[in-house]
């Protein structure tokens, strides 16, 4: 009954507003279709990137409802990331304290070639970094920054066990870095592609591969066949450093670098790798300590074609490839090449086999060129303009983005037939269907993610946020069922069931698992330790008072370190801390956690603290005192709480 009172009543609306136009529900039908009644989940979870936001934001679908936004690169007030003394080490680089990046592609961690829920990885392109957040907790556990590369834009794509993410640098640099003519471009100048090895307690870099200095620009691994290659993009094969929407567009045929990555293993146990000097910062959180700690490393293993034969080959592909995806059987590699109006496909059969025979037709810093006729597929004649990204669904189709015809077009894997094309508002870049880049793809839905959106919402001044359409692709026809804004810029996106992640989800941290170095499990330990100008605050917080919430001697000048413990134990029950005069964020507790608010007193007086996230009906009472004294004061230092 509800679902046809919301029908009619979208239908109404379109019908005053004029019913030809379309609007962010289309249509009665595909109003039921993206229609979440209250109480009720949603099907699956969408991970979207926050592009220039640095964070990463998760969704709902079909309901387009924005569930979390996890911060990710970006100091965030809201949850205190990157404020309070836990957290400001992730955000550490070789550059220092880097509080922001420009995330772009989230890619959730597979077994056997399928997301299993655990990980959900996403790069940060400006200084380059890879970050791996924990979908237990929904919250960001490792940040590795990666040396010789700059602008991490083919990152960070899982191979099909998660044995490694990978990162190819998209501005070739000199490597290791110096000081050198940027004219010198072909001489000095190199790329990186990274394999960063993926493990339970960490990661860290296993290898890199120097290659000839082009822009490497996106990835995907192979799979069942393919499995142990990695596919990049390379554009600017001119080795061009001005003017590149020009310089770098003359060759008719740039790269698929297509890596395989068990060869490398195996130069790796033989010792061929060298040791190139390459200052680069690992951070890891621990969840036990509730504390984030980084960790500096100084050289980095470097394999080098020349010397490792069969460690990398080139597919020449047409013309300025974007994306390069493979499908499902791991048979065919796509490449989108966006100065091309049609899609070339490789096969990887054909490509191992001219390999054998050594059908190549030249050889680049001793990496191997295949001739393109023995190891194409097939051509995908579009009449599209702009190819970017290909996804699969599980019927042995795929869907390709057209950025400047602004539309998705579906064709058929073999054949190479188009079936249907579907219009998107405007200028679509990354598309996404759940499990689309997997073995097995769901295939319900797609998301293609706009760059304009004007006309699309109530306006917002100059600029309006990026736009996200769903379109329903379980028929032959896609039809486009919700338009919802997003984040930030969302390059890309995962998704996944919803069911695969939500069985694992945490609801709390339990207090005996607490090993924080100024964790308090009760309000009996309660204290207020002062050494020198250092004072540390052990503080509680529970429905609806903090423990303790009258506290005196505190001077100016003062180092002031506020450790908080939330003693809540059930779900859903953070407590907020904030300070007047804190020139700092909030705290955002989770039950069982501990954080820390670093404060600077600056002037004599009476300072108000309080819990900002809503607890319970008493929740404006949950507030307290610090009396500030002069410098040099002899004002006692005590506390209390109640007439304690």
């Amino acid at each position: 009954m509800a679902t046809l009172l919301l029908v009619f009543l979208v239908s109404a609306c379109n019908q005053q507003s004029g019913g030809d136009k379309a609007g962010a529900l289309g249509s009665g039908d595909a109003a039921s279709k993206v229609y979440v009644a209250p109480g009720e989940y949603d099907e699956f979870y969408a991970f979207l990137s926050g592009g220039f936001s640095g964070q990463m934001s998760v969704y709902g679908l079909p309901s387009g409802r924005l569930l979390k936004i996890i911060p990710v690169f970006a100091q965030d007030a809201e949850k205190g990331w990157g404020y309070n003394e836990e957290t400001k080490p992730m955000l550490n680089t070789s550059y220092g304290f880097v509080p922001w990046d420009d995330a772009h592609h989230p890619e959730l961690s597979q077994t056997n070639g399928v997301p299993d829920g655990r990980w959900v990885f996403i790069n940060g392109n400006n200084t380059p970094r890879i970050a791996r957040i924990d979908l237990t907790t929904f919250e960001t556990t490792d940040i590795i920054e990666i040396p010789n590369s700059g602008g991490n834009h083919s990152s960070p794509f899982t191979t099909e066990n998660t044995e490694y993410v990978v990162a190819g640098t998209r501005f070739s640099v000199p490597f290791p870095q110096k000081d050198v003519a940027i004219s010198s471009y072909k001489e000095n100048f190199k790329g990186a592609l990274s394999f960063i090895k993926v493990e339970e307690e960490g990661l860290d870099i296993a290898f890199q591969i120097l290659v000839p200095g082009y822009d490497y620009d996106l990835a995907h691994s192979g799979k069942g066949k393919s499995h142990g290659w990695t596919f990049f993009t390379t554009y600017n094969t001119e080795e061009s450093h001005t003017l590149k929407e020009v310089n770098a567009s003359q060759n008719d045929k740039d790269f698929i670098a297509a890596v395989n990555w068990k060869k490398a293993e195996e130069y790796l146990s033989q010792g061929k790798a060298k040791d190139f000097p390459a200052e680069y910062l690992v951070n890891r959180y621990d969840e036990s300590t509730h504390t984030a700690t980084s960790t500096k490393h100084e050289t980095v293993k470097v394999l080098i074609p020349s010397e490792c034969p069969g460690l990398i080959y080139y597919l020449p592909t047409p013309k300025s490839p974007h994306g390069v995806d493979v499908d499902p059987t791991g048979e065919y590699i796509v490449g989108n090449g966006k100065l091309s109006a049609d899609l070339t496909i490789h096969s990887f059969d054909k490509m191992m086999a001219a390999i054998e025979s050594q059908s190549f037709d030249d050889e680049i810093d001793g990496i191997p060129v295949l001739k393109f006729e023995d190891v194409l597929a097939g051509t995908v004649q579009s009449g599209g303009l702009g190819p970017l990204h290909t996804e699969f669904d599980a019927n042995g189709n795929a869907y390709t983005t057209f950025f400047i015809s602004s539309e998705v077009v579906k064709w058929k894997v073999g054949t190479w037939e188009v079936l249907d094309r579907a219009p998107c508002y405007y200028s679509v870049g990354h598309l996404m269907i759940p499990g689309g880049d997997s073995k097995k793809p769901w295939g319900k839905y797609l998301v293609a993610m706009n760059k304009i959106t004007k006309d699309r919402y109530l306006p917002t001044g100059p600029e309006m946020n990026h736009s996200a359409q769903l379109f329903d692709i379980s028929g032959d026809k896609m039809q486009l069922i919700l338009d919802f804004p997003t984040v930030g810029e969302p390059h890309y996106a995962q998704g996944i069931a919803a069911d695969v992640v939500m069985q694992n989800s945490k609801k709390i941290y339990p207090l005996n698992e607490n090993n924080h170095a100024h964790a308090i499990k009760n309000e009996s330990e309660v204290k207020i330790v002062r050494e020198g100008d250092v004072v540390r605050i052990y503080m509680t917080s529970i429905r609806s008072h903090f423990a303790p919430d009258n506290i005196e001697g505190i001077k100016v000048g003062d180092k002031v370190y506020i450790h908080l413990t939330n003693l809540e134990q059930d779900w859903d029950t953070p407590h907020g801390l904030s300070v007047l005069g804190a020139r700092n964020a909030e705290l955002l507790v989770m039950p069982g956690q501990t954080e820390t608010l670093y404060w600077e007193p600056q002037r004599p007086g009476v300072y108000p603290f309080y819990c900002t996230d809503f607890c319970s009906a008493l929740h404006q009472e949950m507030q307290g005192y610090i009396r500030v004294s002069a410098k040099g004061s002899n004002t006692e230092l005590k506390w209390s709480v109640g007439e304690d």
